[in-house]
């Protein structure tokens, strides 16, 4: 969730590594998965079935007579439901009425009714597992197809960060909350305009699926504003108007652009998003900035990392009118060397086990010495680590560097 307000220093789309060189966006490829490589613990069970079988045939084999454990063999068909196809489930079922059997006869009990019980019950066992890896197979499918889906509307709604865009070198991160949904609330793009560089980051209220519509529509007026308008501030005002129109048509009120006005008495709505607009204008070492209620961005400047304080803060996007003082832009020094660290809420208010927050000033400040793409790859790791790979909301980080 996204807050309105500013944070202090106390308070990491796929890795998308950058390197210098011409503006050449990266080409499309499968998304890989926020989660850190862990070991998997269904590879390593799949020859379990296997391994339980042999152990409870030997057992069995060498108890007295009295003693009979055959009747665990119902386990197996189980557990190879859940690790196995339906081939390997319907074979290792068909193999334990045969032990079973087999075991029977060696013991001499083949044919006494608690033997046939025994039997009855592990066809039955067996035919249920076999209905339940066909039903688990089914909905691993359907997930396949739902990520993939995923996958090709968070290509088509965040477009890939380009390498580089003049003189400024681009690395970015997007980790969403539900890993399964792949894409969320947080966004963000950079597009070289006939003013400079401009740069968005943005986090709407909310994550995963239902963020996405307002996503959208701030990608889509962002990308149409970016080239049209040239001053910032007004992009960033029509990019709030554009939002309140969004929310108006959710809300199924009348657009607050229109004469007619909100109906009186309208209760106040929670659907806001955060946005940090920056503009690098050409032949000028400044980065101009525009805060809409959004976390400040850091500037590092060699081991030195400062957080880059609003003069004048502006209210999210969707709820400017509720402020009488318009947005302002505020001049940075940016020099050769320099960096800048824009980030989402999930990387600050991720908290690990203890409820302590991430500290993400400090981690900045330990990887300032490294490639920009190094460092924003070491920020990912450590905000995975601090979370236990637990995101508990969408978190998105862009690094900018200024070169010679």
């Amino acid at each position: 969730m996204t807050h309105p307000t500013h944070h202090t220093p106390d308070h990491p789309a796929d890795l998308r590594e950058t390197t210098t060189g011409a503006v050449v966006p990266r080409p499309p490829r499968a998304t890989p998965s926020p989660w850190p490589r862990r070991f998997r613990p269904r590879g390593l069970l799949v020859p379990a079935p296997v391994l339980l079988m042999a152990v409870v045939t030997v057992i069995d084999v060498l108890t007295p007579d009295w003693l009979h454990i055959a009747p665990v063999l119902a386990a197996v068909p189980v557990l190879a439901a859940v690790l196995l196809s339906r081939r390997a489930t319907a074979m290792l079922a068909g193999t334990v009425l045969v032990i079973t059997v087999l075991l029977q006869w060696e013991a001499g009990s083949l044919g006494h009714p608690d033997a046939v019980v025994t039997l009855a019950s592990l066809f039955v066992v067996g035919l249920t597992s076999l209905a339940a890896c066909t039903l688990r197979q089914r909905r691993e499918r359907q997930l396949r197809q739902v990520r993939s889906v995923a996958e090709t509307a968070q290509r088509a709604l965040m477009h890939p960060l380009p390498r580089r865009i003049g003189s400024l070198a681009l690395s970015g991160v997007y980790l969403p909350a539900e890993s399964e949904a792949r894409i969320g609330g947080d966004f963000y793009e950079a597009l070289r305009t006939p003013y400079g560089t401009r740069i968005l980051i943005g986090d709407v209220r909310g994550k995963g699926l239902p963020a996405v519509g307002a996503t959208s529509t701030l990608l889509s007026a962002f990308r149409e504003l970016a080239y049209r308008e040239p001053s910032l501030t007004r992009a960033a005002e029509q990019l709030d108007a554009r939002a309140r129109r969004h929310i108006a048509a959710l809300d199924g009120a009348p657009d607050p652009e229109s004469s007619a006005g909100p109906e009186p008495g309208a209760l106040f709505t929670e659907r806001f998003a955060t946005a940090l607009l920056v503009e690098f204008p050409p032949g000028e070492a400044v980065a101009r900035i525009v805060h809409c209620g959004h976390p400040e961005p850091y500037v590092v400047r060699g081991s030195e990392v400062c957080l880059c304080a609003p003069e004048q803060p502006g209210a999210p996007l969707g709820l400017g009118d509720l402020l009488d003082t318009p947005l302002a832009a505020q001049d940075v020094p940016f020099r050769p060397g320099d960096r800048l660290v824009l980030y989402t809420d999930g990387f600050i208010e991720g908290r690990d086990r203890r409820g302590r927050f991430h500290d993400l000033a400090a981690r900045v400040r330990a990887h300032a010495g490294r490639p920009l793409e190094a460092m924003v790859a070491a920020l990912r790791r450590d905000l995975l680590h601090h979370v236990d790979g637990d995101l508990g909301d969408d978190a998105a980080l862009v690094a900018l560097e200024r070169l010679a």
